[in-house]
């Protein structure tokens, strides 16, 4: 079998195969840096080392020290005691600056950044904060850097509301492509336009720049309103509703923007303008619409009676 046999050999211990031939025995030198453990192991072994008398205390100690370090990992404390580490050198964190911010607060953001008076910036987890930050509404994109030893960089990049929804769960505010923010209070945005109906939200950005190439039909429009997810209506300030085909929607508004241009028909005692017919257009008079029209209706006939007495 193969031994160890304690003899110089090029400056290196030697192993060499007892029994057999000389000329199938195999010799290797120990490597440089394991040559003084393996001497002191032998010394060890032989009773020629003597240990200190303290070595048992050492021992115990590191014993003792190792179980509470596992404790604490085990335990799930080490961040704490990190935290708290860290925190007493001089790395709390003291000042948090945020940029890019208009509809959130610097309060809001404190909650998602786990800040709790004692946290430090060795401890804090930039990565796990940034994606607690992007569940704010109003969030698009965060940067959260870490600037020590005692300052954190909020950077954010906020959605941009677009126009007021109105659904079966009351008003929201919503972005270009139709999502949905916050719900609207009454304020700073009620310039918006107001969408309203199911499938809006989606429609709604392509049809408010088709109207808005007429100014003076999209300066009277108070809601844009979505009928069964097929075709849309304009309400006007003055509650008169134009009624919209599904198809050729361009068409249906040219010939608007002319009637009122030409006989401000947008502007007279009418309920409705009803465009969704290709060949006529339908107009529904208001109560005080119906009623000025009998009244002129009487006196043309009055008139005509007249002059038919006279032929």
């Amino acid at each position: 079998m193969l031994t160890l046999r304690q003899k110089k050999a090029n400056d290196g211990y030697v192993a060499s195969a007892q029994g057999l031939p000389m000329d199938q025995r195999v010799a290797f030198v120990l490597p440089r840096f394991l040559r003084k453990p393996f001497r002191v192991f032998i010394r060890l072994l032989q009773g020629r080392v003597k240990l200190p008398r303290y070595i048992g205390w050492v021992g115990a100690l590191g014993f003792y020290a190792s179980v509470a370090i596992y404790g604490v990992i085990i335990g799930g404390y080490s961040h704490d005691i990190i935290k708290s580490t860290a925190s007493a050198s001089g790395f709390a964190i003291e000042n948090i600056r945020v940029t890019g911010n208009t509809e959130t607060s610097e309060i809001d953001i404190l909650g998602p950044l786990g800040l709790d008076g004692f946290t430090s910036l060795v401890g804090l987890d930039a990565n796990a904060a940034r994606l607690n930050v992007l569940e704010l509404p109003w969030v698009e994109s965060a940067e959260i850097r870490k600037i020590y030893p005692n300052t954190i960089q909020v950077t954010l990049n906020e959605r941009e509301a677009y126009a007021v929804w109105q659904s079966d769960e009351g008003l929201a505010l919503i972005d270009a492509q139709g999502d949905k923010i916050v719900p609207y209070r009454a304020g700073r945005h009620a310039q918006l336009p107001l969408i309203v109906g199911r499938g809006a939200e989606v429609e709604g950005k392509d049809f408010i720049a088709q109207v808005a190439s007429y100014p003076q039909l999209a300066d009277k429009v108070r809601a844009y309103v979505r009928v069964a997810d097929r075709r849309w209506d304009l309400l006007l300030d003055n509650g008169v509703r134009v009624m919209l085909p599904e198809t050729d929607v361009a068409a249906a508004l040219v010939k608007v923007n002319q009637m009122d241009q030409s006989k401000q028909i947008l502007s007279r005692d009418i309920a409705s303008l009803d465009m969704r017919l290709d060949d006529r257009m339908t107009v529904r008079l208001t109560e005080r619409g119906m009623q000025e029209r009998e009244k002129v209706l009487k006196e043309r006939q009055k008139a005509m009676s007249r002059a038919g007495k006279r032929a």
